[in-house]
This record gives structure tokens, C-alpha cells and sequence, in this order.
């Protein structure tokens, strides 16, 4: 039997909105050649496998539905807030695209990354946040889209979506790697709503050529099967 931990990532200020993740602490037990298809089965956006903990890093694997993901955000700060819950801390996260830094701060996890490591995301400012909200996603399979607006640009808060056709998500709740791009894009802190209430927060560092992203997460079910 396998153990799959099920968590909601980016959660907003009223506990609402997050984006479910699925993490299988004990990665090996399913091989790769299983994964894809193991991620489609759960439909969630991202399922991790934590391939390897050694001291204070974890080696990890991301799946899609549809492929996997050299870096991703949301599954980097939610398997570090785990591994914290569960009594294994970490400060760095082995990705194929490099070495993400995380950390934990009050009630908000965190991870360091950078724009370069992202897959290519179509950006497009709108005019307003009705207009953000009034889009549909595409067919699946079709170019991707994240559509933006500022809620409040003095205060650098802002409205998004994400239609991550693409790579097999319709609509992705919340996404920790866009986040990392609208942070080197607009170099500045900022506070995104993204989905139907989630929240993340991002700290650029335009000198180091890094972006801080961090949210908060719950755990909402724990699975046991044969996957």
C-alpha cells in the first residue's frame, strides 16, 4: 500500500481557494514509467514524489496530468510545508530545473526560484478585473493563457487566471510559477488572487535574479492504495 498525502496550496486569508496537491512521500514506490499515468488518474493539477530526502534537501519529481514539469510552484511549496508537518524539515527542494531555497515565515510557506526555470506561459495584461473573470479556457490542448488585471496597482495587488490547457488543466487554481514570472516581470512586491480564492505572495530580488513565493496550506485527506 502507498500513502498519498492530499493538500490545498495558496489557500486565501479566510482558509478558502487553494490549489489541491497530491505528494507521495515515498516516491519509489511507484515507478516512473507509472507516473504520468498514476497523475492522470488523480486529476489533480500537480502530483509530487519525493524521490529522496538526504539531511536538509528533498529530491522531487512533478507530474501533470499531461507531462512533467521541470519546476512548478505550487507543489514546491506544499511538499515543504509537509515534509515540516510531518517532522522532516527541509531548506532546499531538487528539482530537474535546479535547487529551490525554502523556508517557512509565520503562516505563510515560502520557496526561491527563478523566471528562466518556468515553462513558457502566455502573460496578457486586460483592462480590468471584470474582464479577468469573464474569460473561458479553450480546448484542452490548446495554447495556455494567463489572463491579469490590478486590483489595486498602488498597492500591488492583482487578479489572474490560469488556463493551463497546455499541459492538460483546464483552469489551475493557483500557480506558484507564473507568480514567479509576474514577479520579474513587474519587479515588485505583489499579492495575486488567482482561481476563486486563493492567494500568493511574491517578494522579487531583480539584483540576485530570484523571486520569493509563498501561501499557505492545508492538508485535507490522507489515501492508502495500490497505485
Amino acid at each position: 500500500m502507498t500513502r498519498l498525502h492530499v493538500l490545498r496550496v495558496f489557500l486565501g486569508p479566510d482558509g478558502g481557494g487553494g490549489n489541491p496537491l497530491g505528494v507521495f512521500l515515498d516516491g519509489p514506490a511507484i515507478g516512473p514509467d507509472r507516473r504520468l499515468a498514476v497523475a492522470r488518474e488523480l486529476g489533480f493539477s500537480e502530483t509530487v514524489f519525493v524521490d529522496e530526502l538526504a539531511g536538509s534537501t528533498a529530491r522531487i519529481a512533478i507530474f501533470t496530468p499531461g507531462t512533467e514539469l521541470a519546476f512548478a510552484g505550487h507543489p514546491t511549496v506544499g511538499t515543504s510545508w509537509l515534509l515540516r508537518e510531518v517532522g522532516t524539515p527541509i531548506e532546499t527542494l531538487r528539482v530537474r530545473a535546479g535547487d529551490v531555497g525554502t523556508w517557512s515565515s509565520g503562516e505563510l510557506t515560502w520557496i526561491r526560484a527563478r523566471a528562466s526555470w518556468v515553462h513558457p506561459i502566455e502573460i496578457r495584461q486586460v483592462a480590468s478585473v471584470t474582464e479577468v473573470d469573464a474569460l473561458s479556457p479553450g480546448a484542452m490542448g490548446d495554447p495556455g493563457l494567463y489572463p491579469w488585471a490590478w486590483e489595486d496597482e498602488a498597492a500591488g495587488r492583482l487578479r489572474s487566471r490560469y488556463f493551463a490547457t497546455d499541459v492538460g488543466i483546464r483552469e489551475d487554481e493557483a500557480t506558484g510559477a507564473a507568480a514567479v514570472v509576474m514577479g520579474a516581470r513587474l519587479g515588485r512586491p505583489l499579492v495575486i488572487r488567482q482561481g476563486v480564492g486563493s492567494e500568493l505572495h511574491v517578494r522579487p530580488d531583480p539584483a540576485a535574479g530570484t523571486v520569493d513565493v509563498g501561501g499557505r496550506c492545508r492538508q485535507v485527506e490522507v489515501r492508502e492504495g495500490r497505485w
